[in-house]
């Protein structure tokens, strides 16, 4: 009876440590590429800003409840212009350019978020009244500034930028450029923590001001090391700063500071994770002398005292059938073109649920396709499905499901001398080799992509079905997905079309479902 009893309390035990561990939130709080964080909080609600570079809309804005679950409630800007780089015209693109690392801020009932871009050479600010409904206000000037922090004082703006040196500039009042002869250095060697043997010097400031002191918050990355927190403190905004490591763990790094309206605080950070992208992590912080002291002895917890999450879907991600009740928008926000897209190039049949995609020119690879509309991929392991109805298809078109990055992957239907192909190819270095191609007859197929994340294993296969998905075959061999600095973007699912001979044809998508398992 005693060895009974004892067994209950063991299984009892083994219950509740397990329903109390899955009650918790777990590191990474989003296994997707959302980088670059900014992160604010409005009486109870949390609101964060991240970076999408090529994609349009850009400039996610996310909300949050608890610092875990979250969802995209708009976009700063729908597009940043209308440039080659950024239309994709005469072999000019923008990957890995575009918009940068963005400040979110709220300051007397306005919203605020600034952005940069390198391939503009622009500054950009972006404000609202109603951050979940919008409209955003839009102001532009020159020149941009790298990895900027905005910054509210009184009666003054401010933005600090910088790599290596930290700098300072005063706004004019209505925002709309710097005030002449207002730039001053406030830290000279802002990588002087970290030691001299450095890699990539300080840079993505973050500036907090939290009981009458400020602090900085910047990333670097000693050679042979890892990404880095520095962290600087002053009692003046113009300094003088002292600074000193803050966190060394795991690489993960870059962010700044939230606090919970019940007292406590957490640093918001990222990790580079291979091919799924620079995924959040929150740290819990603790204060000691005036400073923030971040990590658990010293580490990234993979535990937080926070509720779980309940996944990314429908917040970050979500499947898609193409059919839209009345007053929905066309695109849910999940939804991000690759560059800008052509409005008269893409549709929604809202009765019959499916998006449509034309051509109007020819292309010769599917970097250079316009109108490629996409979704992260997420880990530990995700899957992407589409159907498509290619009737509309002309010789020399292809369609299908990519893996977008430098080096992609992709599943699809190509027409040549009027027959159909089924065609799976991979680039290496930016170079495309198909790998299998077998014929195919038929008007409507099934296409998928898994990926496997786990432990940064970054595989993908790609899956065709001809019976309604019933059965799935493989087509082709392992991509191994790489995350490569002139995409500078995790893995996202792509549905493509291009002409490659003749414009003037369509394909439909029928649905794109989207599963957090890799199942048949």
């Amino acid at each position: 009876m005693l060895r009974f009893s004892l067994l209950i309390l063991i299984f009892l035990n083994c219950f509740f440590t397990q329903n109390t561990y899955g009650q918790k939130a777990i590191n990474p709080i989003i296994h997707a590429d959302v980088p670059d964080l900014s992160m604010i909080r409005v009486g109870d609600t949390y609101y964060m800003s991240s970076t999408t570079m090529h994609m349009n809309p850009g400039v996610p804005i996310m909300k949050s409840k608890d610092l875990v679950n979250w969802e995209i409630l708009s976009y700063a800007y729908e597009t940043l212009g209308d440039s080659d780089d950024l239309i994709l015209e005469n072999d000019k693109q923008m990957y890995g350019k575009g918009s940068w690392a963005s400040s979110l801020r709220f300051h007397d009932g306005t919203y605020y978020v600034s952005t940069f871009s390198g391939n503009t050479g622009k500054t950009y600010i972006f404000s609202t009244n109603d951050i979940e409904n919008g409209p955003w206000k839009s102001i532009e000037f020159r020149p941009s500034m790298h990895d900027h922090t905005l910054f509210f004082e009184g009666d003054k703006i401010f933005m600090i930028w910088g790599a290596g040196t930290m700098k300072m500039v005063e706004l004019e009042s209505d925002l709309s450029g710097i005030k002449p002869n207002s730039e001053k250095v406030l830290i000279q060697n802002a990588t002087e923590p970290a030691g001299s043997n450095v890699g990539l010097p300080a840079e993505g400031a973050q500036l907090f001001k939290v009981n009458d002191k400020y602090y900085i918050f910047n990333i670097a990355w000693p050679r042979g090391g890892m990404r880095t927190v520095i962290i600087h403190k002053a009692d003046n905004i113009i300094g003088p700063y002292e600074g000193r490591v803050a966190l060394q763990d795991k690489g993960v790094a870059q962010g700044g500071l939230i606090d919970t309206p019940d007292g406590n605080w957490f640093a918001y950070l990222f990790r580079d994770n291979g091919a799924v992208g620079r995924i959040p992590y929150l740290v819990p912080v603790t204060w000691e002398n005036d400073w923030p002291v971040l990590g658990v002895d010293e580490k990234v917890p993979m535990e937080l005292d926070l509720p779980a999450s309940n996944g990314l879907m429908p917040g970050i991600v979500v499947s898609d059938d193409f059919k839209r009740k009345k007053g929905e928008p066309d695109l849910p926000l999940v939804w991000q073109w690759n560059h800008n897209p052509v409005a008269e190039l893409w549709s929604i049949d809202r009765k019959k649920g499916f998006l449509r995609l034309k051509t109007d020119r020819i292309d010769h690879d599917i970097l250079q396709a316009r109108n490629m509309l996409t979704q992260r991929t997420f880990g530990p392991e995700s899957m992407g499905t589409i159907k498509l109805d290619l009737s509309g298809m002309k010789d020399g078109d292809f369609a299908g499901l990519t893996l977008l990055q430098k080096d992609y992957g992709m599943i699809g239907v190509r027409v040549n001398d009027g027959k159909k192909e089924l065609v799976m190819s991979r680039a290496e270095d930016t170079v495309e080799k198909e790998i299998e191609s077998i014929s195919f007859t038929g008007n409507s197929i099934l296409l998928r992509a898994v990926c496997d994340f786990k432990e940064r294993k970054d595989e993908a296969k790609f899956y065709y079905s001809l019976d309604k998905g019933k059965n799935w075959e493989q087509l082709g061999d392992i991509l191994q997905m790489k995350y490569t600095l002139p995409h500078f973007m995790g893995y996202r699912f792509g549905l493509f079309y291009y002409a490659t001979a003749q414009p003037g044809g369509h394909v439909d998508f029928d649905f794109f479902k989207i599963d957090d398992q890799i199942k048949f």
